[in-house]
């Protein structure tokens, strides 16, 4: 037992760690590929490692429609729209400030809710929380956060972090209600494969591939993204998961952002200034709050909510 709760510690600090590191592999992969291709190729590799494990384990691929359409529709949101929309903004969005832009997500979640039939109602300890988020991501965008002037191509990335956060949490709660009879491991391998598959295919059609160059930094990128980005931390959060409470395994959304600023100023010359920091801390704040709500709740989220996002 000793040896299962240190592993599952283990786990749960490359998870701390290693999501947040992949904001910037993203940007790092994305100044030689294409975003559309790039992203379907990571995720359609990763589909390809995973489905074999979850086969060897023995798990089996569903055969009924409804669920392959409801994996596919699933796969396009989380993936084809979730995180493709960190992807795409990068081009403009710092990581550091892309991994804060998608710590918000929690709002959207509750928000949801909300407005499902049977769904949660938002106390006013959540309402007040997501005030205080969206008012970081204000903070946030100001040329003081971003060192810098007024950016359209910013605050367009922005929005669209926040637009694939909402389709990131649809698809979520999709998950949550059509799937609970699919295994999670060949689900989500499942939900990468028709994600990644429709990105490479749209990727390829609009001329992406004409567009692609491959130099050993961003193949060393796209790499990472694919192992240790998607397979290895993935399996990480669900071993850990299992065997941590479910309390505690949230508070890696709190560790991504700090890494992903760090590493996007150290490694990427990216702006870090008292003002992006003080955008983090309202944020996380508002999120503490959110998530607190739930905690109190005592309802575990689904691992399916958290999988392929890391982040992107």
């Amino acid at each position: 037992m000793k040896h299962e709760r240190a592993l599952a510690w283990l786990a749960f600090a490359i998870v701390c760690t290693v999501w947040g590191t992949t904001y910037l592999g993203i940007a790092i992969a994305i100044e030689t590929i294409p975003p559309i291709l790039m992203t379907g190729i990571r995720f359609t590799a990763a589909g390809l490692i995973l489905l074999p494990i979850a086969l060897a384990r023995g798990a089996r691929v569903p055969r009924d429609p409804k669920t392959l359409a409801n994996l596919a529709l699933i796969g396009f949101l989380l993936v084809g729209v979730g995180n493709l929309s960190v992807v795409w903004s990068e081009q403009w969005v710092p990581s550091g400030i892309a991994a804060l832009l998608v710590a918000t997500a929690p709002f959207w979640m509750a928000i949801i809710e909300m407005f499902r039939r049977s769904g949660e109602r938002v106390s006013l300890r959540g309402g007040i929380g997501m005030l205080i988020g969206f008012a970081g991501v204000v903070v946030l965008v100001t040329p003081g956060a971003n060192g810098g002037k007024w950016s359209i191509p910013l605050l367009i990335g922005a929005l669209a972090i926040q637009i694939g956060s909402l389709c990131w949490q649809l698809g979520s709660a999709h998950a949550k209600y059509n799937l609970k009879k699919v295994p999670l491991m060949i689900s989500s391998a499942l939900q990468m494969l028709f994600g990644g598959g429709i990105l490479i295919v749209v990727g390829l059609a609009i001329g992406d591939g004409a567009r692609m160059t491959i130099t050993p930094r961003t193949f060393a990128a796209i790499a990472y993204l694919t192992i240790f980005g998607s397979v290895i931390t993935y399996s990480a959060y669900v071993y850990a998961l299992a065997h941590i409470r479910t309390t505690i395994t949230p508070l890696y959304a709190y560790v991504n952002p700090v890494v992903a600023m760090i590493l996007g100023w150290l490694i990427h010359n990216e702006p870090l200034t008292w003002m992006s920091w003080l955008a983090m801390g309202i944020i996380l704040s508002g999120v503490a709050l959110v998530q607190s709500t739930a905690w109190r709740r005592l309802k575990p989220a689904p691992a399916i909510q958290e999988t392929q996002r890391r982040a992107a």
